[in-house]
C-alpha cells in the first residue's frame, strides 16, 4: 500500500530505488516523528526512480564521461552553470564574482564558472565533469520529449489509489508537478516540494508543461494542499517561494540545512516537512480540490 511516493532529483544515475529509499526513509521518519505521533511503515513508502535513464552507456575508460568546458554547447547547460555561479558568489566570499575581471588563462565564461564553483562550499566534492553532467541531465529533461515522458512514467507507475502524498526533491519537483497536471483523475494528493527550482524563470518555469500564462502557472488538479520547503543557501532553488507563481494556497517554509543546503536528508528530517507529510496522511486535514483551472 503506497501512501507516500518519493521523487528524487538529478545525479542519481548510479543508484537504484532501494538504495535511495534506504537513504531517504530514516530521515523522512525522523521528520514525521518530530512533528507528530504519526508512524510510517517502510512498505507504505515507494521511490519513483528514474536515475538509470541518465546513466551513460558503456564506454572505454572509468567513471563519468570525460567532459570539460568545451563540451558545454547548449544554452540551458551554460545558463544553469552561470546561475549557480552567480548565486554562490553572492553568498560565499571564497567564490569570485562573475563581474570580476577574467584572468588571462580563463577567458571562456563557462570555464570561469566551473573554476569559480570549484571554490564553493555548496558544490564541494563535485568535479568539473560532474557539474557538466548534472547540467546536461536538466537540459535532457526539458529538450528531449522521449526522456521527459520516460521519467514521468516512472512516477505514474508508483502512484496508487492509496497514495496520499508525493514528496519530491530538486528536479523531481518538476517531474511531480508536470505529472500531477497531466493526471487530473488522481484525487486528494498532497504535494511536498523540497529544494524546488520550479519558480526559476527561463531555465525551468517558462519550460513547464502546461505552459504558464501571464506569469502564472496552473494549479495541478489532484493537489489538495502544497507545501514547499527551501533553504536560503540552496543554489538549486534560487527562487525560494513558489506561491507568487503557482498560487497563494501554497505554504512556503524556510529551513536551515547546514552546510549541505540541497541535501534531501535534512530537508526530510525538518519539522516543517514532517508536519506536511503527517497532515497529508490524516483524513481530517484533507481539503477539497477546487478544480483543474484554479491557480
Amino acid at each position: 500500500m503506497t501512501r507516500i511516493v518519493l521523487v528524487h532529483g538529478i545525479a542519481q544515475q548510479f543508484k537504484g530505488p532501494e538504495t535511495l529509499l534506504a537513504d531517504w526513509y530514516p530521515a523522512l521518519s525522523d521528520g514525521v516523528s518530530l512533528a507528530s505521533d504519526t508512524r510510517i511503515a517502510r512498505h507504505q513508502v515507494s521511490m519513483a526512480f528514474y536515475g538509470d535513464l541518465f546513466r551513460p552507456a558503456g564506454h572505454r575508460g572509468i567513471g563519468m564521461p570525460d567532459l570539460d568546458a568545451s563540451d558545454v554547447q547548449d544554452d540551458i547547460e551554460r545558463e544553469l552553470l552561470l546561475q549557480w555561479w552567480k548565486f554562490t558568489a553572492a553568498r560565499e566570499p571564497s567564490v569570485p564574482s562573475p563581474e570580476a575581471p577574467a584572468r588571462l588563462r580563463t577567458p571562456n565564461t563557462v570555464q570561469r564558472a566551473l573554476n569559480a564553483l570549484s571554490h564553493s562550499v555548496f558544490f564541494a566534492g563535485l568535479s568539473e565533469r560532474m557539474l557538466i553532467f548534472s547540467a546536461r541531465q536538466v537540459r535532457s529533461y526539458f529538450t528531449d520529449p522521449g526522456m521527459r515522458t520516460a521519467v514521468q512514467r516512472r512516477l505514474v507507475a508508483r502512484v496508487t489509489p492509496e497514495t496520499r502524498v508525493i514528496v519530491a526533491h530538486s528536479l523531481g519537483t518538476v517531474v511531480a508537478y508536470e505529472a500531477l497536471c497531466a493526471h487530473p483523475q488522481w484525487r486528494d494528493v498532497a504535494l511536498v516540494t523540497l529544494g524546488s527550482p520550479l519558480a526559476v524563470r527561463n531555465l525551468v518555469f517558462d519550460r513547464l508543461i502546461p505552459r504558464p500564462a501571464r506569469g502564472n502557472a496552473r494549479w495541478p488538479a489532484p493537489v489538495t494542499r502544497w507545501t514547499n520547503v527551501s533553504d536560503e543557501g540552496d543554489a538549486v532553488c534560487s527562487v525560494k517561494s513558489l506561491s507568487p507563481r503557482f498560487g497563494d494556497r501554497i505554504s512556503d517554509f524556510f529551513v536551515h540545512n547546514g552546510a549541505a543546503a540541497h541535501d534531501v536528508r535534512p530537508y526530510l528530517s525538518a519539522r516543517e516537512t514532517g508536519q506536511a507529510i503527517a497532515d497529508a496522511l490524516t483524513p481530517d486535514h484533507q481539503e477539497p480540490s477546487t478544480g483543474q483551472g484554479d491557480r
